[in-house]
């Protein structure tokens, strides 16, 4: 392993934070599969499915902001314990209601508004857990933890939906969050603790505070940037997330259930992989260029998924094929997919870093808690419009529109920048 990969472990508490932040990851992806599949058993009902997906996204929207300005004065370590912990009893909670659908709404709903007070206490820590020049390689470790737990909830959500009973499964995830609370426990933060007198002080003008924040994010350009490539890197998954299955069916020609494989998977390795590379070789390169080309770069793969057919029928590919094993169209998503995933981790990585190392340690809960409500606004427009538009004039029209939008905002940026 790349030895300054070792060094920022060697931070050991980050080295707790990042091994809680996979299990929490981890769990948090097993959960939301676990949710659907039991709204679905009990219901038969997209509808039922779609009000599900909006309890994930519904707190963000309206605790986002406030959330990050109260976790700024409070114990970041204490607020990541207990939101852990309660998180934790209402997985166990939920094994007892798995037949009542609205417990089942009701808990997803109050476990994703403890999520929003989780977001800006973590990865604001991460500053104060490790010195400035690992400050790159820790966010590279992080992404690499919540991209890599996409593939591990992946792999394991069949066997174990299989052969757990739902009521055993609610139990698992929850003892998986309470192992999480442990390692969180042995975190020691670098930072004082803050004054009980200013902290009562200050709880007095939250909103002031907010609005202090939200100049700040206009009035610093970077800080700006950041934010909204990292809220649009999150809604372009939410949105081929929605064009899924018709991306399968009409596109790929393949089934619903093989499109994880074909696309999912491969999107997950590159983003692993990208986040490796930045740790490895990239992290003294300019962050605005790294972010640049995990634009342009997720442009031209969006630009290209629904030409995999026309690229097979090329001449070129043809004369390969005689030399080689058979280049098909599940070859050309596959590779599209895993730049796509390198593309993404090529935005998280820098955007993360810039985030944390021009604001100071009162806004950044704030600037995480506003990114969460950025995601969960913009994120109701593919939620709900997407979907619609793919049947009007085709996934593959939709699919390249998006390319070409974001080739256009490549440009706007080099412009920018």
């Amino acid at each position: 392993m790349n030895v300054y990969i070792l060094r920022v472990l060697s931070e050991r508490s980050f080295l707790y934070l990042w091994i809680g932040e996979i299990f929490t990851q981890v769990s948090t992806h097993l959960f939301n599969f676990f949710l659907i599949l039991i709204v679905f058993q009990l219901t038969e009902s997209n509808t039922a499915v779609s009000l599900a997906v909006l309890s994930f996204t519904i707190p963000a929207i309206l605790f986002g902001t406030l959330a990050g300005a109260y976790v700024d004065r409070w114990d970041k370590k204490k607020v990541l314990i207990i939101t852990t912990v309660l998180r934790a009893f209402l997985l166990i909670l939920l094994a007892f209601f798995l037949d009542n659908l609205i417990m089942v709404y009701l808990i997803s709903f109050v476990f994703n508004v403890l999520v929003q007070f989780f977001i800006p206490a973590e990865s604001p820590m991460i500053p104060l857990l490790v010195r400035p020049k690992y400050l790159i390689g820790a966010n590279a470790l992080f992404g690499l933890a919540i991209f890599g737990s996409m593939l591990v909830a992946y792999v394991l959500s069949g066997p174990l939906l299989i052969f757990l009973e739902p009521f055993y499964m609610a139990i698992l995830l929850g003892i998986m969050l309470l192992f999480v609370s442990l390692f969180i426990g042995f975190i020691k933060p670098t930072y004082h603790k803050p004054n009980p007198l200013k902290k009562e002080n200050e709880d007095l003008n939250i909103f002031r505070d907010i609005r202090r924040t939200v100049t700040l994010m206009s009035k610093t350009s970077e800080v700006f940037r950041s934010l909204f490539l990292l809220a649009l890197s999150q809604i372009l998954v939410l949105t081929l997330a929605t064009v899924a299955p018709g991306y399968a069916s009409q596109v790929l020609k393949v089934s619903v259930e093989e499109f994880p494989l074909v696309f999912i998977a491969p999107a997950a390795l590159g983003m692993v992989t990208g986040a490796l590379i930045i740790a490895s070789f990239l992290r003294k390169r300019n962050k605005e260029k790294l972010i640049l080309t995990g634009v342009f770069l997720s442009g031209l793969s969006m630009l290209l998924l629904p030409f995999g057919e026309r690229v097979v029928a090329r001449d070129f590919v043809q004369m390969l094929n005689d030399y080689i094993p058979d280049i098909t169209t599940f070859h050309i998503t596959f590779f599209l997919a895993f730049v796509l995933g390198l593309a993404n981790s090529l935005v998280f990585v820098p955007a993360n870093t810039i985030l944390q190392e021009k604001t100071s340690e009162e806004f950044r809960g704030k600037i995480y808690g506003f990114l969460s409500t950025l995601i969960g606004l913009l994120s109701l427009l593919p939620i709900i419009l997407v979907g619609g538009l793919a049947d009007i004039i085709g996934v593959g029209s939709v699919i390249i529109g998006i390319g070409i939008s974001l080739i256009v905002l490549g440009f706007v940026l080099l412009f920018v920048t």
